[in-house]
């Protein structure tokens, strides 16, 4: 399959102004509809006149494989609408994004843990902000690593983009461990971090319901779309931004479920944006069973399984609120993010003229999370007309364990013995330091007590020296 034009945009916002400029030029290219990609970017579905980009000085056409451009993904759409981490606003997203000036080789991820319509870890270098104001866990999957490993700091706003540059002009050196990577770039340049102080926590949640209009406080709404072809007809593209910017709206967000979302509808304005849909022949009803999917983009034979097992769903009238699921195949080189994964086998090489179906392989995340990263097989080289049972099978099997695992954890607390644990706080700025983490930031190795800190310690957050440490007890 060739791999299609796509167009960078920066962590999946853009202006009216900017989309429509795109859908001009797609349209002077000869297409009727564009399409979006996981990674919050823009796809060109067709083939297009190469000669005729230089007329379009605003936009660079890359090809992911070819070029090694990434875009940077984010989760700018949630913010406002969807449960979020107190200090990331819509604003603060901006800004920081504002900050990656360079075309990223490595895919960038900038994401809100509390928050489930974007995923964390689907990236080389995933940024997920922390309780701490400005301040982010960083978790490396760097190209040939097998696993996700954690920076052992919290790295401040103001340096994303530098430390991903960094990273970026180490992997010359072939890096194996997240330790050498922070040694390197330690090295290379001079950051602000912070001393990690208790590990990342996600939580949760049922997968949301992203379409149609919903209401933000009082006065203003949003509005999810989902074309479930990934189709999305030039002359409405072009009216919607038009009506955005009547409506002082300034950003449109991209999903990484090939839809979009157009935050801060004013109430007065709702019943012309309803009646502007109806004029368009936009459906905003689809069912939850279809639009918790992930395919390949241009993918004819992924989209007509995905179909054929919808079908079954809905025939069945089977519940999926909450779960998600993927198509993918052996030689497949993303990472999964959905609770359920459908993987399509290689077909063996034989002579003659033997007739073979293809087979699949059923995955599900652990405890059906995708933010675990632990996928479980759950049978092995079935057939398509196996799946839909299987399918339902998982699906009964999540309903069932739902909320166990949160109540087994809860029986586990109240049963285990009380315990303590030392930290010594900062009384400047509250900062602590727990032994169990130490100070990477000040070669202060893992299980160092604070007694055996040297007295020149200084807080890694203000600067206050050792003294200004006061001892705490956590009891757990």
């Amino acid at each position: 399959m060739t791999e299609p034009y796509r167009l960078r945009i920066n962590g999946g916002v853009l202006s009216p102004g900017e989309l429509k400029y795109i859908c001009e030029a797609a349209e002077n290219l000869g297409l009727d509809a564009i399409s979006f990609g996981s990674r919050q970017d823009i796809i060109f579905p067709e083939e297009i006149d190469e000669s005729k980009f230089e007329k379009f000085d605003k936009i660079k056409f890359v090809k992911p494989k070819r070029d090694g451009v990434e875009n940077i993904a984010s989760s700018y759409v949630s913010a406002e609408i969807l449960l979020n981490t107190s200090w990331l606003t819509s604003d603060r997203y901006l800004y920081i994004l504002e900050q990656f000036k360079h075309n990223p080789k490595l895919r960038i991820n900038v994401t809100d843990p509390k928050q489930r319509l974007v995923p964390l870890f689907t990236g080389n270098v995933n940024f997920i902000a922390s309780e701490h104001e400005d301040y982010w866990y960083l978790y490396l999957r760097l190209p040939g690593w097998e696993k996700t490993e954690m920076y052992p700091a919290l790295i401040y706003s103001w340096d994303m983009d530098k430390i991903e540059l960094a990273i970026e002009n180490i992997l010359i050196e072939e890096p194996e461990t997240v330790d050498t990577v922070f040694e390197l770039v330690s090295d290379a340049i001079d950051t602000n971090n912070r001393t990690v102080d208790k590990p990342l926590e996600v939580p949760f949640y049922p997968f949301p319901y992203y379409e149609g209009m919903n209401r933000i406080g009082i006065d203003r709404y949003w509005l999810g779309l989902y074309w479930r072809n990934n189709r999305y007809d030039i002359p409405f593209l072009k009216a919607m931004c038009d009506l955005c910017s009547e409506n002082k709206i300034g950003k449109i967000s991209i999903t990484p479920w090939k839809s979009f979302i157009v935050k801060g509808i004013p109430l007065k304005s709702k019943l012309r944006w309803e009646k502007f849909l109806g004029k368009f022949g936009i459906n905003v009803r689809h069912s939850m069973l279809e639009m918790n999917w992930h395919l390949p983009v241009n993918d004819k034979e992924a989209l007509n399984l995905k179909k054929y097992l919808v079908t079954n769903f809905d025939q069945n009238d089977i519940s999926t609120y909450g779960l998600t699921f993927g198509i993918t195949s052996y030689e497949s080189d993303t990472y999964n993010f959905t609770s359920i994964v459908i993987e399509k086998n290689k077909k063996p090489e034989l002579k003659g003229d033997f007739i073979i179906r293809d087979t699949y392989n059923l995955l599900y995340a652990k405890n059906f999370d995708p933010n675990t990263r632990e996928y479980i097989m759950h049978v092995q080289d079935v057939d398509k007309v196996e799946l839909p049972g299987l399918l339902m099978e998982l699906s009964q099997l999540y309903f069932e364990q739902l909320g166990t695992e949160r109540e087994e954890q809860e029986i586990q607390t109240v049963v285990k013995e009380v315990s303590e644990e030392e930290i010594y706080q900062c009384i400047d700025c509250l900062t602590v330091y727990n032994k169990k983490y130490g100070d990477i930031t000040q070669n202060i190795a893992l299980n160092t007590p604070f007694d055996s800190l040297p007295e020149s310690y200084e807080c890694s957050t203000c600067g206050a020296p050792k003294m200004s440490f006061e001892k705490k007890v956590l009891v757990k």
